[in-house]
């Protein structure tokens, strides 16, 4: 009797849905603790346990009917994946490489320990210590929780000192993270994958076009980023990987900089499959989804070559339309040769509820192809193809 691996994902989110496609390709089984019985990945999964991931009893239960656990988020107690870690339990990534995406002040002492370019940063206690720090780089600068934040939340900009005094309900007690505000052209990201035994491949850089600090579009690869800037931030991703012991995928995510340092700054790390990825879905040989579940089982890595000259990724996010499918025949219509990826979620204001992937055909320019990538994603939210004010601005701040 031919036997299989059993994959488990703790999160039941729209990254868990997509593993499983891959996860029947490949024969492999896949099982999710899920927040609830209506989230993402339920429906897409044969055996899905809802349950708390906070709760040490259901998280060793869950990881004893599985060979190895991975993650959909990085939310989960580092102390309790330790605890898991000392029992024998297989995690990918482990906890010493997972807590420099769950906490910003690791990641920021890591890059700097490997000479890699940070911006300016500084743990800070109080509003006193930012106001030290503003003074030494100048306002404005940018107040992170260390933990916990994402598309936006936990960041606060602020522009002056009087903006510091409006924020004193962010110090209460622990340490804050703040960085220098960067002046970048644009947001880059690489996506790599590692597995146990060291092997790691790499995805084309890609350009991450932010509107109201989430993701809304993707280009692959990067456009007009020279080779020696792509070259150096790759080597930089995949040196990251093995100092950290990633395994699985991870995105980093960085500013561009033209003319000042290296060109680039490292902004954060995600140790998972991430939104910058979704294009290598229908765009490269292996798809990310495929490839993290590669990684964990210390199998060899997929190719990662782009099977177009260039794809666009954008992100559908909840509007006015409630009806998706009932939008179906006319954006589907609309794109033919587009992709559609619906997370089987409720649709709510401003939440990630799918994507879209356009391929250029041969010859076709780049704007084509976010044209009617935008064109397709417009209709699914909308029900029409005009987009929204808040889908027009293509340019995002750190």
């Amino acid at each position: 009797m031919v036997t299989f691996p059993v994959i488990g994902v703790v999160g039941g989110g729209q990254l868990a849905r997509m593993m499983a496609g891959p996860a029947v390709e490949l024969g492999l089984e896949l099982r999710v603790l899920a927040e609830g019985p209506d989230v993402s990945a339920v429906a897409a999964v044969a055996h899905a346990q809802v349950g708390d991931y906070r709760d040490p009893q259901v998280l060793r239960a869950f990881a004893a009917g599985v060979d190895v656990v991975t993650f959909d988020h990085e939310h989960v107690p580092g102390e309790l994946l330790e605890e898991l870690a000392r029992e024998g339990v297989s995690l990918h990534p482990a906890p010493a490489a997972l807590r420099h995406a769950q906490d910003k002040l690791v990641m920021r002492r890591a890059v700097e320990d490997l000479g890699l370019p940070n911006p300016r940063w500084r743990a800070v206690r109080n509003p006193a210590e930012v106001e030290d720090f503003a003074a030494a780089t100048g306002w404005p600068v940018v107040l992170k929780t260390p933990r916990g934040g994402y598309d936006g939340k936990g960041v606060l900009v602020l522009r002056d000192a009087a903006a510091l005094a409006a924020a004193d309900t962010w110090f209460t007690g622990g340490e804050l993270l703040v960085e220098q505000f960067v002046p970048f052209s644009r947001e880059l990201s690489v996506l790599v994958a590692r597995r146990p035994s060291g092997e790691a491949a790499a995805w084309p850089v890609v350009e991450s076009i932010q509107v109201d600090s989430v993701c809304d579009e993707v280009i692959a690869p990067a456009p007009e980023l020279s080779d020696d800037l792509a070259d150096a931030v790759t080597a930089a991703a995949l040196r990251l990987a093995e100092a950290l012991g990633v395994t699985g995928v991870m995105a980093v995510e960085l500013f561009e900089t033209p003319g000042a340092g290296a060109g680039y700054l490292v902004n954060e790390l995600a140790m998972r499959p991430h939104n910058s990825g979704h294009w290598t879905m229908d765009g490269a040989i292996t798809g990310q989804f495929e490839q993290h579940l590669r990684a964990v089982l210390d199998l060899p890595l997929g190719a990662t070559d782009p099977v177009s000259r260039s794809t666009v990724m954008k992100n559908v996010l909840g509007g006015p339309n409630t009806d998706i499918y009932g939008a179906y025949r006319s954006a589907l219509s609309s794109g033919p040769s587009a992709k559609v990826h619906f997370y089987g979620k409720d649709v709510r204001p401003g939440r990630k509820i799918g994507h879209v992937n356009a391929l250029a055909a041969p010859g076709e320019l780049l704007a084509d192809v976010r044209a009617r990538a935008s064109r397709v994603a417009a209709i699914l939210r909308n029900g029409t193809d005009q987009p929204s004010a808040d889908q027009e601005s293509p340019k995002g701040t750190q």
